[in-house]
């Protein structure tokens, strides 16, 4: 006999995934219907408009795509590429590379623009970057999560306007926390996630795109064989299953069946972003902000260093620097073993050598903040770290009374 397992309870303070609503995993339990039931489309065409709002755009097209954020990347960028094609990529962390990689297996010729993680770029360097390789797609990463550093775009973004050069943008890590303004930031295809500021499980993309890139995807569409033997296409994206040309047309009017949607991950999308409407997009933006700066408050007070340029420091995710002598791992190990919280370490030249404490969705809570703040400071005493005992949670009380 196979036992049932029983899930510990946890404060989830990493840059993602975060602690799922509660009343979205209720949403999710609701009994399952049929995927063109009139009360699922329903609600699929109520998720459509209601990913737009921390988007801010008036976009026509904006729906799920099945699958983590990487599906909705991938989505997006095998949706404009075909073979040979220019794309340009600053990278200042681990996801830009991603991007680079999901670009290379869509056989595009990569150019990258490259720098140490400690910051992003300045914008007019990529805009030289532009002006030298003249690419047909400019893709970036918004909010580094391995850094803790956010991208400005507004001037790369108005630059690839005047240029007719596509902008693909992930905002997988910045969408619902962060305020975004993509249409007058002049992106083309957006991308964000379910599991980090909507408070979702991990499960489904959000994707949105403007009328230029829609023309591309039309120019490309072809009907799935089984549907349709007579409408094909040479020029057909390369995947079925993350194909925007159908994926429209399943979420669209036509409701052209593509997948069996998973409808229990919709309940909760729908869940998660009601919740952030009703809460009100700029009262959930001031909230991550008042947490962010009480989080920013208490490591500096302990006598931590926040790794990266302050300036453009993302609200969402603080990257902290491990002192000498200090074992990230074991920190994170006795924070999840002895207190229930889970904090992040990061990737590549930054393994071993910062913590990363994120600050989304139902986890941007007070209660999280100064919870995550006593127990680390109760770890890196344990440990031995040379810090300011009992300073941390103050600092972050007086940022919030």
């Amino acid at each position: 006999m196979i036992s049932e397992f029983y899930t510990p309870i946890r404060t989830i303070m990493t840059p993602g995934p975060v602690e799922a609503h509660p009343s979205v995993l209720r949403k999710m339990a609701t009994p399952t219907i049929g995927q063109f039931d009139p009360y699922f489309l329903k609600i699929m065409d109520e998720v459509k408009e209601m990913i737009k709002v921390p988007f801010q755009t008036k976009n026509k097209q904006a729906f799920a795509v099945d699958g983590t954020s990487r599906a909705g990347l991938e989505a997006a960028l095998i949706g404009l590429i075909e073979a040979g094609d220019k794309v340009l990529i600053p990278c200042y962390g681990r996801f830009s590379y991603l991007l680079a990689e999901i670009a290379e297996r869509a056989k595009a010729e990569v150019i990258y623009l490259e720098k140490d993680w400690y910051e992003p770029f300045q914008q007019e360097e990529i805009i030289e970057a532009i002006q030298k390789h003249q690419p047909k797609i400019v893709t970036l990463v918004h909010g580094e999560t391995a850094n803790g550093q956010m991208q400005a775009i507004n001037k790369v973004g108005k630059f690839c306007r005047e240029q007719d050069i596509f902008f693909v943008v992930d905002f997988v890590a910045t969408y619902g926390g962060i305020p975004l303004a993509i249409d007058d930031w002049c992106v083309d295809i957006a991308i964000a996630g379910t599991q980090k500021c909507v408070s979702v499980p991990s499960g489904l993309s959000l994707v949105t795109y403007n009328d230029r890139v829609e023309q591309v995807l039309t120019a490309r569409y072809q009907k799935e064989l089984g549907l349709s033997k007579n409408i094909r296409n040479d020029n057909h994206i390369t995947s079925n299953y993350l194909d925007l040309s159908q994926l429209q047309r399943y979420w669209g009017e036509e409701r052209i069946n593509h997948h069996t949607e998973a409808t229990s991950m919709v309940y909760g999308l729908h869940e998660g972003l009601r919740l952030l409407i009703n809460e009100g997009i700029e009262a959930v933006w001031d909230r991550h902000a008042l947490n962010n700066r009480a989080i920013e408050a208490g490591i500096l007070a302990m006598g931590l260093a926040i790794y990266g340029n302050p300036k453009t420091k993302m609200a969402t995710v603080t990257s902290i620097m491990v002192p000498e002598g200090i074992n990230c791992d074991a920190v994170r190990a006795m924070l999840l073993n002895e207190f229930g919280v889970e904090i992040a370490g990061s990737f590549g030249s930054l393994a071993g050598k910062v913590w990363r404490i994120g600050n989304m969705g139902f986890s941007s809570r007070k209660e999280n903040v100064l919870h995550v703040l006593a127990a680390f400071e109760a770890v890196l005493l344990f440990h031995g770290a040379n810090i300011n005992p009992g300073a941390a949670v103050q600092a972050a009380l007086k940022v919030y009374l």
